[in-house]
């Protein structure tokens, strides 16, 4: 809605003062010149006032408007009866505040005699008995002949102060009869007015807000009269002049009454009447009828086509004549004529016409192309709208590329490798119920409440050195030689592998297999389902540190500085790959290119089928800890605290990403982005296309204790440490949501080495460096929960 415009019709002084070129002086001229004019009738007419220019009109247009309706009018001849100066000759209202003046002198001067009041008591109920008459012949145009006996009773009363006695004895009777003639020619009056009522029929119609005032304002001179007579009539058994006191009071209140009645009505002449000579037809609220004399009225007509207001068809005419100009022009004008019960009217009637459902008028394949473009929550809101936008906004394939944006690839709880786990399809729209369900499952991630921990134990007080998270089983090995295969649905350990006379260090899972790396020197390939050893894979001379399976080949790095590339399911040993000159620390395979880090500083890229090392990457300064590789770039983390960015083609160096201040322990390569956890207790996001650091996970609520490991998605930042906590960041803003876990012992030797997510759960192997902390498994649940009259989940295990 626009700002309000200024009324120069009802402004005050200090309201145009603020208007651009308009000061004190010609403000009170604008004013002084409405007060001569009884009103401006349009803008144009400040032009008149000496001092405005039409350069200063043309300033203030837009700020200004000119409110000629019947409301308007009365509010400007309120306020100028309000601020006319007392005496005018112009105004009834000056005379009536004369006698108050007077009169409330005469009630102050106690001290009179009462002859004195007595006269002044006549002087005051004649001049009431005057403007009685006044009334009376200002309403003789309606009036019937038969009020002719209302005015001779006003005259006789008025005669009898003319010509009877002045003593204060006899005041008391000359106010009664002066009282008893007014009280008769008010009870004519009434009878006139209600006989008439029926002879304007319908016209009557037309009264509204005049003939209701009038109405209130004859009744209370009527009360006052009967209350002059009831305190003359009390006069017979009380003093004389607490007769005379009482009846000045009451003719004091007439006075001030009859000088509201001039100050409505300056001119003098019944409202009632111009109302009848000119009717006007409103849209207002017509379900109550006017009242008068307790006689019901008929309820006004309201215009309709078949009885339009006079004049309208020349008005749509003329219209219809305008050009565009002049059309605008006259719109504008009416608006501004407007109240706001029409202009809201307007509206009704003008908005529907450019609220047009266009999506229901495109082809299906055209209108679901539009509704591509929303936004998932846009999408569910523009469901609401109609029938036919639900249809649409249900379509399958609609969600299913809602789904594919988010990467949310088929209904599977979680990924390529997991357990058949499906739901029931839903009778409308499948992949709108599982991006639902994707949804509640973020929120859970987010803020929804943390469900008990399963806690699964097993190892004893041994660390826990290596974690896999597969499906619905979690696998962990631990330094006591053993590795153990849990349920992650019940908590139950399902089996555990024995076989390696060493700790175990390193293993992959795939799939039904698990493969493990020991300080014995050995490999061996495991059935997870049955627990059995299927191969034992021999050929390191040192404890095999790190491995990386690739569909049935793994190539595992070892101390003894080789790397060696293994059939998984003939347990032969297909390639040996040296060329290092210490401990190989990480590898990366993706079925093509073998790449590995070790503590010679040095970071090379190998063709397995050839055994050859196609490049060296030197740039490091110390030991090469952490890598990750997506078959063009690599990244290695190192002890020097620098990241490097390496393109695996040419083996050049893209990015130095600097900004951690030790040891770069974990890292995590998606797309273009790697989130990297560092000893110093920070962890940062990174574009590895243009080496920039997006965000750093630190603040109040950061690790105090350098950082164990981490996993990512594109949602969510989720880091362990060494301070005994497992916390939720947001990725793309880096704001911490909460913590997931946190260890009674955290702080004090309590250690999260490793976690493990998948789409609804969180594996968090934790134990202690003094004992502090059993050693054991956290398993995190923030699945839906179902409901029972839910069909079950079916799974294949």
């Amino acid at each position: 809605m626009g700002t309000k415009r200024l009324d120069i019709n009802t402004a005050t002084v200090s309201e145009f003062e603020q208007l651009i070129g308009v000061g004190h002086l010609k403000a009170e001229a604008i004013i002084k010149q409405r007060k001569v004019l009884g009103g401006f009738q349009s803008v144009s007419d400040l032009g008149e006032v000496p001092g405005v220019g039409q350069s200063v009109i043309d300033l203030n247009r837009s700020q200004l408007c000119c409110n000629t309706s019947r409301r308007a009018s009365r509010a400007i001849r309120v306020r100028n009866a309000s601020q006319s100066s007392n005496g005018s000759p112009t105004r009834k209202c000056g005379s009536s505040r004369l006698r108050l003046k007077q009169l409330s002198v005469f009630k102050r001067s106690k001290s009179t005699p009462q002859a004195g009041k007595a006269k002044r008591l006549k002087v005051y109920s004649k001049q009431i008995c005057e403007n009685g008459v006044k009334i009376f012949r200002s309403r003789e145009r309606i009036l019937p002949k038969d009020s002719d006996k209302s005015e001779k009773l006003l005259i006789s009363a008025k005669s009898v102060y003319d010509d009877g006695p002045s003593t204060s004895s006899s005041s008391n009777n000359s106010a009664a009869d002066c009282c008893k003639a007014l009280h008769e020619s008010h009870r004519t009056l009434n009878e006139c007015l209600s006989n008439q009522e029926d002879n304007y029929g319908e016209e009557e119609l037309e009264m509204q807000e005049g003939e209701e005032e009038e109405e209130e304002e004859r009744e209370s001179i009527q009360g006052d009269v009967n209350s002059i007579r009831n305190d003359i009539e009390r006069g017979d058994n009380t003093e004389e002049e607490s007769n005379t006191s009482d009846v000045s009071d009451s003719v004091y209140s007439l006075l001030k009454r009859k000088e509201l009645h001039n100050r409505l009505y300056p001119s003098g002449k019944r409202l009632l009447h111009s109302k009848l000579s000119s009717p006007q037809t409103t849209y207002g609220n017509l379900k109550r009828p006017l009242k008068r004399s307790g006689h019901p009225l008929h309820r006004q007509r309201i215009p309709s086509k078949e009885h339009p207001p006079p004049g309208l068809a020349e008005w749509l005419k003329q219209f219809q004549d305008w050009g565009n100009a002049e059309r605008l022009m006259a719109v504008d004008e009416l608006i501004h004529l407007c109240e706001p019960t029409q202009v809201r009217h307007m509206m009704q009637v003008i908005e529907p016409q450019f609220q047009r459902d266009f999506i229901s008028l495109l082809p299906k394949e055209l209108a679901l192309y539009v509704l591509s473009f929303l936004e998932p929550k846009s999408l569910l809101q523009a469901a609401q709208t109609c029938r036919y936008w639900r249809v649409l906004a249900e379509d399958n394939l609609l969600w299913r590329e809602k789904c594919r944006e988010e990467s949310i690839d088929e209904p599977l709880v979680f990924g390529s490798n997991s357990r058949l786990r499906r739901r029931q399809p839903s009778p409308k729209s499948p992949w709108k119920s599982l991006y639902m369900r994707q949804h509640q499952i973020e929120q859970n991630w987010r803020t929804g409440p943390l469900r008990l921990p399963k806690l699964l134990k097993g190892h004893d007080d041994h660390v826990i050195t290596c974690l896999e998270f597969c499906g619905y089983r979690v696998v962990s090995g631990s330094d006591d030689n053993t590795l153990k295969v849990w349920s992650a649905l019940t908590g139950k350990c399902l089996r555990t592998l024995v076989g390696h006379t060493g700790g175990v260090w390193s293993s992959q899972m795939q799939g039904n297999v698990i493969i493990s790396g020991s300080t014995d020197r050995t490999l061996k390939v495991w059935n997870a389902d049955t627990g059995v050893c299927t191969h034992t894979l021999y050929g390191h001379t040192s404890t095999v540190r790190c491995m990386h399976l690739c569909g049935n080949k793994v190539v595992s790095g070892s101390r003894d500085a080789t790397l060696r590339v293994w059939n998984v399911e003939t347990g032969q040993c297909l390639h040996v790959l040296m060329g290092h000159v210490a401990a190989v620390r990480c590898v990366q395979y993706d079925g093509r290119r073998v790449v590995s880090g070790a503590y010679d500083y040095m970071v090379k890229v190998w063709d397995p089928e050839t055994e050859t090392c196609l490049h060296t990457l030197q740039g490091h300064t110390n030991r090469v800890y952490s890598l990750q590789f997506d078959g063009v770039h690599i990244v290695s983390g190192s002890l020097d605290t620098s990241i490097r960015v390496w393109d695996v083609e040419n083996g050049q160096c893209l990015h130095t990403l600097v900004g951690h201040q030790s040891l770069t322990s974990g890292l995590e390569l998606k797309d273009n982005i790697l989130v990297s956890g560092n000893a110093d207790s920070t962890v940062k996001v990174w574009d590895i296309t243009t080496g920039q650091c997006l965000q750093t996970l630190q603040g109040s609520n950061k690790h105090q204790s350098a950082v164990t490991c981490l996993q990512f998605n594109k949602k969510f930042v989720i880091t362990s440490s060494d301070d005994g906590t497992v916390k939720i960041w947001d990725l793309k803003s880096g704001e911490f949501l909460r913590n997931l876990v946190t260890l009674e012992s955290g702080g004090s030797g309590g250690v999260v080495w490793r976690v493990r997510c998948s789409n609804t759960k969180l594996v968090c192997a934790v134990g202690s460096r003094n004992g502090t902390e059993e050693t054991k498994l956290l398993v995190l649940d923030f699945d839906v929960e179902e409901k029972k009259d839910k069909m079950p989940i079916i799974e294949r295990v």
